[in-house]
């Protein structure tokens, strides 16, 4: 069949890194493709016509599978060390790491995301037409919205002034980079929308050991589970995931799992049912966005606090140095040893100085020294106090804010329905967190009561330094030394010059003490009034906990504390997560390829879906094999599932080069032949009553339907061409995306990689394709959901 009108180009790129390993993923919201280049060992997106937007790369290890988040927000790529990376839209950094695996057990090779409504309502709004009071004059109003759902999803932190960036040096591990710049912090701390309100985007990782690696809401981890087929005795094979299908009104997956071992001529299509999806006492957004959001705050405390330790510990490294360089002469002094604030002590008081002092004035630390002794204590505390003031006390605020939510939704649950946390553990976690606002506000006095002592101890410093180095005492030097504030010039001494109350929360603190803490804290009693009395104790000079103070530990205690919270969360939901029945599917010979697609049917109970599995074989690329499997649905159960079938043939000398389902009613074949043209896209409606679907069973041949022919009717099949394709170019790869509206309109695409992994041609899809397609399929054998 002639192709009955040519695609036309929406954009092609020439990339100047070949694709690797196949690994090639198209943005399904913007003209975006991600592929892994360089033997993938480094992650690359490119825009159209060749211009490239970010490249990643972690040191010694691979890209093993990309995909991209069904909004387009987020790029998930698998790396060869088990960690799927999460880079943003607007950044080439990764944002989140999640532990699939460790390296030496397992390898990642599948990743799958996709987006379901969550519980019963679909958050529409009402026309003020329904309404009984519909007459009344509401100027430009047109619809109300649903008000209890609408303060379910009040983004109270939208009012709050915005966490600033960290610096881009001083941080710890992954995250070092990830909270150094606005947009990046925006990207991570994005509250969720009003269209995504009742939306769950869910992620499925396959690993080579057969494990299903499942999360939530970007990068709340559910947990991992491994498929085993319900035979009497164990199976011996690993089944790896190699299929995933979904479609966002129905909670129950379809998984396609193919033995490692055996002859490779059959794959199991496998239910998994989310019932979280389909029913949770607590809205799933709402609770996966506070999780995720209390991650990443954690994630930001942790990494601020690392910086404030590296700040503090510059205040005091180089002026350790300078007063080390004098202590051994003050110590080997004739009239015995005198101490360092001893001996500049008796110098503000007295105007005398003592020998050693004098030459370490003069020759030692100078002018010069003087002025990188100021500029490390000056900037190090100011650097301090805006770290605290600006990324930590934000933080746990916000952080206040998130428990506070979810102290409300443990209440309002707490005897009735069990949803992985208590009140009980919200107000331990915000224990804590008082705690921490306790010692955010004790540091940020101390630095600014030592920062202006410092001031007053640096002019004095100064002074000395210009005296003793001048043979005469200046006019000017006088009216200096007379404006000099000597009490505070001996408070900094005595108080801040060799040890600084800031000590007390950023110093080292013992195991041992450390171990006492972490015992005396698990005791239950109240952390607050605990930290209250220990300060107490250390004002009046008696022995305390020090690690209590210490602000370390209270971040690792909180963070260790929220880890339960989180894991008793994934607990919850792990318990809702099975495995249907399975299906085994089978073509008689080794399997070459194989997509599935979810589409729903009316029920008149319940509901029922039909997965479309469709498969060729290594041997016979001109045939593809279609799998119907009707699963029936209750309560967001999968029950036993019938499977019917059917071939369809591609005329002599025409082969598949790839294929993909669109969406609920397409399925693409990307094909050659040996005449003109050389590649036809063929747009298969697999959904048609037309197409013969029979009872499947292994041993008996599927019935077949020889594709284009006078035997495969007009609403079957439409076939076409595709413009200002280059000269020799040839596809060997295909991507298929739907029509989206999310960042402006961007039409159904289909993108080809040519057989030098460098050429890239997208071509858009004909608006009106489904509504022709339509219009000739009225009678089909299952109605989508309305």
């Amino acid at each position: 069949m002639a192709p009955t009108q040519k695609l036309g180009l929406f954009s092609s790129s020439k990339l100047s890194t070949p694709v690797s390993g196949g690994h090639l993923a198209c943005n399904p919201a913007i003209d975006l493709t991600a592929t892994a280049g360089d033997a993938g060992n480094i992650l690359v997106v490119w825009r159209a016509n060749d211009q490239l937007v970010s490249k990643h790369t972690e040191r010694n290890q691979k890209v093993l599978a990309v995909k991209w988040k069904e909004d387009g927000q987020f790029l998930a790529a698998g790396w060869s060390d088990g960690v799927v990376r999460l880079a943003g839209l607007e950044s080439s950094k990764a944002v989140h790491h999640i532990r699939v695996c460790e390296a030496a057990d397992a390898k990642i090779d599948f990743i799958a995301w996709s987006r379901n409504v969550t519980g019963k309502r679909s958050g529409v709004r009402i026309p003020l037409g329904a309404l009984p009071w519909r007459d009344i004059d509401l100027g430009e109003v047109k619809s109300l919205v649903d008000l209890p759902h609408e303060l379910t999803f009040l983004e109270v932190e939208t009012a709050l002034p915005k966490i600033s960036p960290l610096p881009v040096s001083g941080g710890l591990g992954d995250d070092m980079f990830v909270f150094s710049t606005t947009s990046s912090l925006e990207f991570v701390f994005r509250p969720i929308g009003p269209e995504e309100a009742d939306a769950l985007h869910v992620m499925i990782v396959g690993t080579t050991d057969g494990g299903v690696h499942l999360s939530i809401y970007d990068s709340f981890v559910i947990g991992s589970f491994k498929y085993s087929p319900r035979t009497p005795a164990p199976s011996p094979s690993v089944f790896q995931l190699c299929g995933h299908g979904s479609h966002p009104e129905i909670s129950t997956h379809a998984l396609l799992f193919r033995p490692r071992g055996g002859d490779g001529t059959s794959i199991n299509l496998v239910p998994i049912d989310l019932t979280f999806v389909h029913y949770s006492p607590v809205n799933l957004s709402l609770l996966a966005s506070k999780m995720t959001a209390m991650q990443n705050l954690l994630r930001y405390l942790k990494q601020t606090q690392a910086h404030m330790i590296g700040e503090w510990k510059s205040t005091r490294e180089l002026p350790g140095r300078f007063l080390n360089a004098v202590k051994e002469d003050l110590d080997n002094m004739e009239r015995g040893p005198v101490s360092i604030v001893q001996a500049l002590c008796h110098t503000v008081v007295t105007g005398h100085v003592f020998p050693p002092l004098k030459e370490w004035l003069v020759d030692s630390l100078a002018e010069r020294g003087h002025k990188r002794w100021d500029k490390a204590v000056v900037s190090g505390l100011e650097n301090l106090r805006g770290l605290m003031h600006e990324n930590f006390m934000p933080a746990l605020e916000r952080c206040g804010i998130i428990l506070s939510r979810l102290l409300g939704i443990a209440r309002f649950h707490d005897t009735r329905e069990s949803i992985g946390f208590t009140p009980a553990q919200i107000t331990r976690l915000m224990d804590i967190v008082s705690c921490l606002t306790v010692i955010a506000h004790k540091i940020l006095l101390s630095v600014m009561d030592e920062l202006e002592h410092f001031q007053a101890f640096s002019s004095w410093l100064r002074l000395e330094i210009d005296k003793q180095a001048s043979s005469t005492l200046s006019d000017e030097l006088t009216e200096k030394e007379a404006t000099m504030d000597n009490s505070k010039v001996l408070a900094y001494i005595q108080r801040y010059l060799v040890t600084s109350p800031l000590e007390y929360y950023f110093g080292e603190a013992t195991r041992e003490d450390y171990a006492k803490s972490q015992a005396l804290v698990e005791d239950g009693a109240s952390l607050l009034e605990l930290l209250d009395k220990q300060l107490q104790r250390q004002e009046a000079g008696q022995r305390y906990m020090q690690a209590l103070l210490h602000i370390g530990f209270l971040v690792d205690y909180l963070t260790s504390r929220a880890s339960i919270l989180f894991q008793n969360i994934a607990e919850a939901e792990k318990r809702t997560v099975r495995f249907g029945h399975p299906t085994e599917l089978s073509v008689g010979q080794k399997i070459w390829k194989q997509d599935v697609q979810m589409c729903p049917k009316r029920k008149s109970c319940g509901t029922e879906v039909a997965a479309f599995t469709a498969i060729i074989s290594e041997s016979e690329k001109d045939r593809v094999s279609l799998f119907r499997t009707s699963i029936p649905i209750v309560n967001g159960i999968s029950g036993i599932s019938v499977t019917e079938a059917c071939s369809l043939v591609l005329p002599r000398d025409t082969s598949i080069v790839d294929f993909k389902f669109l969406d609920d009613n397409a399925l693409l074949i990307l094909c050659s032949t040996k005449e003109e043209p050389a590649h036809t896209l063929l747009r298969i409606s697999y959904r048609s009553a037309a197409i013969p679907y029979a009872e499947y069973r292994r041993v008996r041949a599927t019935k077949a339907v020889d594709l284009p022919s006078h035997n495969a009717p007009s609403q079957v099949c439409l076939s076409f061409g595709f413009s200002k394709m280059p000269t020799g170019f040839t596809p060997v790869q295909m991507e298929v995306q739907k029509k989206s509206s999310a960042r402006g309109e961007i039409p159904a695409r289909v993108c080809l990689l040519g057989r030098d992994k460098a050429m890239l041609l997208v071509y858009a899809l004909p608006e009106d394709l489904d509504t022709a397609t339509h219009q000739l399929s009225l009678e089909t054998v299952d109605v989508p959901m309305q």
